[in-house]
């Protein structure tokens, strides 16, 4: 996808060995990289969010094995590593498959091989990120293209950040939107804020806005009053979990939105790509939800204006927004049960539900 008009990625390898990233935490206020060395620095970023997104937590987590190769090949520390990294984020199973995608695949490799072998996987990796994505993209297009009415925009809504910035490149919720756009169809979104993080707000607005299409941020619970005024053709989100039985588990806020969907009978679409389906995990209620620092709840980043209303584009500030001492609690995901999701959009395809495994018959031996 494109920052000021030239294409990028969230994610890329370096001549000099070492990996370079979008710092998702500056965003929206500031476009900064971070080097990533070490599988110290590499677990850093997926711990504090300046990489997020189920696809791009993997990815990361894959050159993140790379890197510690490079320092220590050895069994103990191909061990050391995937423990290291599986520990920084519990919900997005991507990071699961990747690390045990890169320890398969090292396992039998000569110790003097690991590392060089470890960094084409690495890559690999991400480049089969980006070719599921762009499949997302195509499959979804053809539910846009049936819901497009002529001489409207396509009203589409989305929560939290499911854009490219979630993934190496294209997204999942976003890719079919990106094809959309490419495809001529007249678009506009609505993005919800996505609180504790805001992510929407931040993130989906900010990419939306490079890509130049139609939005605008709406607060997460605008969601319902817009479905029930008929402000909403399609909601398409994406997923850090999908459960053997098509139970989904997404950022905080995405049941709601199912529900308000599911009442105003506007079509509720989980854009995933394969290894975000978690074939060992029979149903949401066995899905891990992360609980992050009340802090996120309790304070907030923002940019600084100045006198004359305009952005100061490097000033940002954290401030407290609930009483001195108040408590918050901070889960990060909640879990959208089945029966609301109209159907899930994946690379090989769109299915219902209770008929995701048919799209993949080879993958179920990973099942328990």
């Amino acid at each position: 996808m494109n920052i000021n008009g030239q294409p990028a990625r969230t994610i890329w390898p370096r001549v000099d060995g070492n990996v370079e990233i979008i710092d998702q935490t500056a965003l929206p206020h500031r476009l900064e990289t971070r080097l990533l060395t070490t599988l110290a620095e590499a677990a850093e970023a997926i711990f504090v969010m300046r990489v997020r997104g189920a696809p791009l937590i993997g990815a990361t987590a894959a050159y993140g094995m790379a890197l510690a190769m490079r320092a220590d090949a050895s069994d103990a520390g191909l061990f050391a590593a995937a423990a290291t990294l599986i520990a920084t984020r519990p919900t997005a199973v991507n990071l699961r498959w990747a690390v045990e995608r890169m320890q398969r695949v090292l396992q039998p490799v000569p110790v003097a091989e690991r590392a060089a072998r470890a960094w084409a996987e690495a890559a690999l990796t991400c480049e089969e990120d980006v070719s599921l994505n762009a499949a997302i993209g195509q499959h979804g297009v053809a539910i846009l293209q049936g819901l497009a009415r002529p001489g409207q925009p396509l009203r589409v809504m989305t929560h939290c950040n499911a854009g490219w910035l979630a993934t190496v490149d294209w997204g999942t919720a976003l890719a079919p939107v990106y094809a959309a756009q490419a495809a001529g169809i007249p678009l506009f979104v609505w993005a919800s804020e996505t609180r504790p993080r805001n992510q929407g707000a931040s993130l989906t607005a900010w990419e939306l806005g490079q890509q130049g299409i139609g939005h605008a941020v709406i607060v997460d619970n605008a969601a319902g009053l817009l479905m029930r005024r008929g402000e909403v053709d399609v909601v398409i989100v994406g997923a850090d979990r999908v459960a053997a039985n098509g139970d989904v588990a997404n950022k905080i806020g995405t049941y709601l939105k199912a529900l308000a969907a599911f009442d105003n009978g506007i079509p509720f679409y989980v854009a995933v790509p394969s290894p975000t389906i978690d074939w060992r995990c029979p149903e949401g209620a066995q899905i891990p939800i992360e609980e992050r620092d009340a802090a996120e709840v309790t304070h907030v980043l923002g940019a600084l204006d100045d006198a004359v209303g305009g952005v100061l584009p490097c000033a940002t500030q954290t401030v407290r927004v609930v009483p001195a001492g108040a408590t918050a609690v901070n889960p990060a995901f909640d879990v959208t049960p089945a029966r609301l999701v109209t159907g899930i959009i994946t690379e090989r395809g769109i299915a219902a539900p209770d008929a995701l495994a048919g799209l993949f018959p080879d993958l179920l031996t990973a099942r328990p």
